[in-house]
């Protein structure tokens, strides 16, 4: 197993965790992510390369790993994520650009195109 196919499995782990310890607040945070997630105006995609991005900023890499796979599974192609990973590094410079390092191994270990 990969190391971003390996944060995605912390995830989930820590998301059952969760579940059986804070039922209440992981409901309510289930509820808004899917109201938030859904495709509105911003479909599913483009709402995922925002995440991306984010991620980048947020120097968050569990988040890197759900929000790459997320946008390659929209369809999104290499290039759309290091162009909105980019964007983060635009808005939050030097210690962004660091975080490009899980994004492009996460596309290579998820198979980006």
């Amino acid at each position: 197993m990969g190391e971003y196919t390996k944060k995605l499995e912390e995830i989930k782990e820590l998301v059952g965790r969760l579940q059986k310890e804070s039922p209440e607040q992981m409901e309510a945070f289930h509820k808004f992510m899917f109201a938030i997630e859904k495709p509105t105006a911003l479909d599913t995609k483009v709402k995922e390369l925002i995440n991306v991005g984010l991620a980048v900023a947020a120097q968050c890499e569990w988040c890197i790993s759900l929000h790459v796979k997320g946008a390659l599974d929209a369809g999104a192609k290499r290039e759309e994520v290091i162009d909105a990973a980019m964007q983060a590094v635009l808005m939050h410079g030097g210690p962004a650009l660091m975080y490009m390092i899980p994004v492009e191994k996460a596309l290579d270990e998820f198979g980006a195109k």
